[in-house]
């Protein structure tokens, strides 16, 4: 049968097929028309191939892809959705000859700067996609750090040092109800937190077959709409539930005469499985890795001989989907068929990773707010730090139920803040974003979709509040100190791209967190150990006292450390700084730093509102740079009264081509907090081609 490709004014592709087999043929064809650097790419770090054509910078990502085996696991994924799900299967598999259809014809610019021709998926690869896009999601390495914080400072830092912080991703999400709605019909809003990437992670696109018309936003190279879906009668929307979902066992590991063995905890030796790989690195040598599996999981860092610097230390990851060869995309099909919250409710029951919290409505008043996905039940020991292999008592026992919440005054707020989630996680987003979209939904009794853009772009920072505290008790400043002070003090604590008083409360704070960090009671903590290079994003100590500001200014007492003292030099710096520059704002240095493959110096880097802690969440890192790589890297707003009244934006545009006329110009709309309306009447698309 023939299938129709259709785009919108802003190239947004709107696919029509009979069946949902024919669609996600379409699906991934255009797809790999769109967005083939970026689908190759994908492949190859699932591989942890990247590094034969990105070159050594990709090499740390590479080999912690093979230790942690993430291509295996999706192989053994989808050998087990084909038993288990066929249909599924069968449907991925189609997903995947388009792309593969796609990708041969493919003639994007990027491969010949690079000498790479495109390869060819197999049938999981849509899973190790999936995979490896979300395997740090939860955040495991920081457990790695909060080892290092106890170890040194004492079991209390673990708490002082809590935030969301570096190489963590988040979301707002809210959801209003059909009697706090002009309409009497719900809206849900909201956008995801990642870092920002060009070509965007997320791709607006509309799938329509004789089953399903759903339009939403997809992550390409994984068939069918999974976060963020509207089919005109439900819609739903998911946020990061914070949850702890992946653990780290120390090992202890000896080379014997035939192998590698683990001691388990039953006191007995076992052997490990072993092999070793060779990760190509253009440029370079190619460099062999052992990858090991013990009976916990694959050993991703050190090994009998324990790290580089010889500390003898071997560490394994236990991650769901290796233990249960279970992707979760036996729910991508049933979500795209879903009618009302029912559906949505059954679909997620069958969500595996990455664990979120979600939240649906449908055109008939139903709600839902839940957490989806599999938390193992385990000893709490292993959500806060390493635990030892050796020793019984850590083993994964069964599934937590998934918690379910209601709405509050008609409304429900996500934000990474501990929530119905609580139970499942260790360390949360700070509330301020989920109080100031719960306070600003309070400020009416009635919303709209297109009243949405304003809570998206809201740039009010409570979190300034503890380090203003000290800065007001603060006395004996003179001259430019004395004047700086009293400004802040004044300050309407908005983080607008164009105030001279952000920029100068953003180089206080990163002056006094340069300050902290670099205090002598912190000094065991500077020099992170020999974990490999990936793992350093969690490790680093700046980044670390940047995001935990406001407990380490609210403690009562700091390890001895005089925080009035460290303000009042910051300040006398600052002031003096700022002395030479009266017209600085807060844009001229923070500005979009999003990640692309290849590097682009060409591209200027736009000024941006926002701040880590406010709904308009741009994230730069206090004291190391005020640029920004993770913030929005999609908004939306799903009506249920009228889809066509729904809106959506992404940082840069609906093709991945340079040059391509949709290749950045939803930039303008994202920098200016505005959307594009959700188009559905075929009549106003412009058809583009009819595909047999």
């Amino acid at each position: 049968m023939t299938t129709e490709i259709y785009r919108d004014a802003w190239g947004v592709p709107h696919l029509r097929a009979g069946s949902a087999l024919e669609l996600a043929r379409l699906q991934g064809l255009v797809t790999a028309r769109d967005r083939a650097w970026q689908l190759e790419v994908e492949r190859h770090r699932a591989r942890g191939a990247s590094a034969a054509f990105l070159g050594p910078d990709a090499l740390p990502w590479d080999l912690f892809a093979r230790r942690a085996r993430l291509d295996d696991t999706a192989s053994r994924c989808f050998a087990a959705l084909e038993r288990q799900d066929p249909e599924t299967a069968d449907w991925v598999r189609a997903y995947v000859d388009g792309v593969n259809e796609g990708l041969a014809a493919a003639d994007a610019p990027e491969f010949t700067s690079v000498g790479l021709a495109p390869g060819r998926w197999e049938p999981w690869t849509p899973l190790a996609v999936w995979l490896a896009t979300h395997i740090l999601f939860a955040g495991f390495p920081a457990k790695l750090w909060r080892e290092e914080a106890a170890r040194h400072l004492g079991p209390e830092a673990v708490g002082l040092f809590a935030a969301d912080g570096p190489g963590s991703s988040g979301s707002n999400g809210w959801l209003v109800g059909g009697d706090r709605t002009v309409t009497g019909r719900a809206v849900i809003a909201g956008d995801p937190h990642r870092f920002v990437e060009d070509p965007g992670v997320y791709q607006q696109i509309r799938l329509a077959c004789d089953e399903f018309d759903v339009v939403g936003l997809a992550v390409p190279g994984v068939p069918g709409i999974a976060h963020f879906g509207h089919t005109g009668t439900v819609a739903w929307a998911i946020t990061n539930a914070m949850a702890d979902y992946q653990d780290l066992y120390r090992e202890r590991l000896r080379r014997t005469g035939a192998g590698v063995e683990a001691l388990g905890p039953d006191g007995l030796w076992r052997r490990v499985a072993r092999h070793t790989e060779s990760v190509r690195v253009a440029g370079g040598e190619s460099v062999e890795v052992e990858v090991l599996e013990t009976e916990r999981g694959p050993v991703i860092a050190g090994g009998p001989e324990g790290l580089d610097d010889g500390t003898p230390l071997a560490l394994t990851l236990r991650y769901p989907p290796r233990v249960t060869a279970d992707l979760g995309f036996q729910a991508l099909l049933p979500l795209l068929r879903a009618r009302r919250v029912d559906d949505v409710d059954r679909a997620f029951d069958l969500w595996a990773e990455p664990v979120n919290v979600v939240q649906a409505a449908d055109a008939e008043g139903g709600v839902l707010h839940r957490v989806a996905g599999r938390v193992p039940l385990r000893a709490r020991a292993n959500g806060t730090r390493l635990v030892p292999a050796w020793e019984p008592g850590h083993e994964w026992t069964g599934w937590h139920e998934t918690p379910r919440a209601g709405l509050t005054d008609g409304v429900a707020v996500m934000a990474n803040q501990r929530g119905p989630a609580a139970e499942l996680g260790v360390e949360f987003a700070a509330p301020h974003r989920a109080d100031r979209i719960r306070a600003l939904l309070a400020q009416r009794r009635r919303w709209s979709a297109s009243d949405m853009p304003a809570l998206h772009t809201d740039t009010y920072l409570a979190s300034a509040a503890p380090l203003l505290d000290r800065l007001a008790a603060l006395e004996g400043l003179t001259g430019p100190a004395a004047a700086l002070r009293e400004r802040l003090l004044r300050w309407d604590r908005r983080m607008d791209a164009d105030s001279g008083d952000a920029a100068r409360f953003a180089a206080l704070r990163s002056a006094l967190v340069r300050r902290l960090a670099a205090h002598p009671a912190f000094a065991p903590l500077a020099v992170p150990p020999a974990y490999p290079e990936v793992f350093l994003p969690w490790l680093a100590l700046l980044p670390r006292v940047g995001f935990a500001l406001e407990h380490l200014l609210r403690a009562g007492e700091l390890y001895g450390i005089d925080r009035q003292r460290l303000l009042r030099e910051a300040v006398e710096e600052v002031a003096e700084a700022f002395a030479g520059q009266p017209a600085a704002r807060w844009g001229d240095t923070h500005r979009l730093a999003p990640w692309r493959a290849l590097p682009d110096p060409s591209d200027e880097a736009p000024a941006l509102d926002g701040d880590h802690d406010c709904v308009l969440c741009t994230s730069a890192v206090p004291g190391w740079t005020d640029l920004a790589a993770r913030g929005p890297a999609a908004r939306y707003v799903w009506d249920l009264a009228r889809r066509e009244d729904s809106l959506w934006v992404v940082p840069f545009g609906a093709s991945g081509l340079p040059g391509h006329p949709h290749h950045h110009d939803q930039l303008p709309l994202w920098l200016k907090g505005e959307l594009a309306p959700v188009v559905t009447d075929w009549a106003r698309l412009k058809k583009e081609s009819d595909h047999g």
